[in-house]
């Protein structure tokens, strides 16, 4: 039972009956031959959703993520593991050897989807690649994941996410506008790949549907990071000048940043010329929405040197809720700088139910954050906590291919699993 961080069973908030609607994904299985971050978010998702999803991992190491610690659980779980790795089981394959290839072969007989992050050419060359597959499993939807794809120059460079931010342009706009670029503090490239792969996973399935056919995904770290690049990537090749930083601040909105108050910080995100007068409204300051240098959005551009600091002025006057009740109430977009404990115990995160709390079966009770997405009749679920190491081999191997005690005793003797 998933419950919340007080102990009350969760309050499902959509009004379908759960008992009775099968999950969405729930006749699939997927092999994740996944580690680190882009692999398991795309599975993860696609478990949350009641796909079968079956980690295969190493044999005595594992996902590299379970070492990467602090911190850790009290049994040992690392945290940066278990935020990606929810709605699994977990088996210990060596493909470096016969039986444990033959065993993925078998696995992938039967999967529906296989998912892999290993070096461009590495599962070709253990005769696991997309084309050896395929001849025993038409149906196969096959995505690999790599830092820079299998194809172009860099195809057998390794794949890192801070080397990706940095060449794919988004240090370049990232950080202080007069000081060094800035990496942005999570894994972004990683997670958009992650995001990217389970949409195209859904898009091959359903294509499936209609042809009785699999096919192969090419998913790349760097595309996803130039593919996100958004609007300031669009401003370049429309306008032919290169983006530059503009620290808290946006290019081509003003306000649109963080200001200091009272008592700490407030981010404005005043998107139109309405809003703007709503905003001088509150700072009683109405004659500025009438000033020829700030009454439209491209003049408050070309003078936010001498608006900014008018604001500045103005906001630290009053505390962060004072200034939010206000400007809420005439429709001014603006919310608090949270730090991350804040923002996890925000009275919203808990309305929607994205902190929730899973039993571990080495460390009892486990907080972690919950699903995005909020389906009425299909909802994301979680029903069981990122599993330990090889913790459903044996499982694995007699339910879906028939193994007995003496040849899994056989396997673990050779170092097979």
């Amino acid at each position: 039972m998933i419950s919340n961080p007080e102990g009350a069973d969760l309050q499902q908030s959509n009004p379908a009956s759960q008992e009775s609607a099968p999950a969405a994904l729930s006749d699939l299985l997927v092999l994740d031959l996944t580690r680190v971050l882009a692999g398991p978010t795309c599975t993860m998702l696609l478990g949350d959703f009641g796909a079968r999803i079956i980690k295969v991992e190493q044999p005595g190491r594992g996902d590299e993520t379970r070492q990467w610690g602090p911190p850790f659980t009290p049994s040992g779980q690392s945290a940066y593991f278990l935020c990606a790795n929810r709605n699994k089981q977990s088996i210990t394959l060596n493909l470096k050897t016969e039986a444990g290839r033959t065993i993925l072969r078998d696995l992938a007989r039967r999967a529906d989807v296989l998912v892999e992050n290993f070096k461009a050419g590495t599962m070709e060359a253990l005769d696991l690649g997309y084309q050896a597959l395929r001849t025993l499993n038409p149906r196969l939807i096959y995505c690999a994941i790599t830092g820079y794809g299998q194809t172009g120059p860099y195809r057998d460079r390794p794949g890192y996410d801070t080397v990706i931010q940095a060449q794919g342009g988004l240090m370049s706009i990232t950080g202080p506008a007069d000081g060094q670029p800035y990496k942005v503090g999570v894994a972004i490239a990683d997670l958009l790949a992650g995001l990217h792969a389970t949409a195209a996973i859904l898009a091959a399935l359903h294509y499936r549907e209609r042809s009785g056919e699999g096919q192969y995904i090419d998913i790349a770290l760097f595309d996803a990071m130039l593919g996100s690049l958004a609007n300031v990537a669009s401003a370049h090749l429309i306008s032919g000048h290169p983006p530059q930083r503009y620290g808290n601040a946006h290019a081509t909105i003003v306000p649109y940043q963080p200001f200091a108050t009272a008592d700490g910080w407030l981010m404005l995100a005043v998107g139109n010329d309405g809003q703007f007068t709503a905003l001088c409204q509150a700072l009683e300051r109405p004659e500025w929405s009438n000033d020829e240098r700030f009454a439209t959005n491209p003049a408050r551009v070309a003078n936010r040197a001498v608006l900014v600091p008018l604001l500045e002025a103005e906001l630290r006057s009053k505390p962060t809720v004072v200034w939010m009740e206000i400007l809420l109430s005439l429709g001014v977009p603006c919310g608090p700088v949270n730090d991350i404990p804040t923002a996890l115990a925000d009275p919203q995160a808990q309305a929607r139910e994205m902190v929730q709390t899973l039993r571990h079966s080495a460390d009892g009770p486990l907080r972690i954050v919950g699903p995005v997405a909020k389906l009425s009749a299909t909802p994301a679920q979680i029903t069981s906590a990122p599993p330990q190491l090889g913790e459903h081999t044996e499982e694995v191997l007699r339910e879906l291919l028939g193994y007995n005690e003496t040849s899994i005793a056989a396997l673990r003797a050779e170092g097979a699993v």
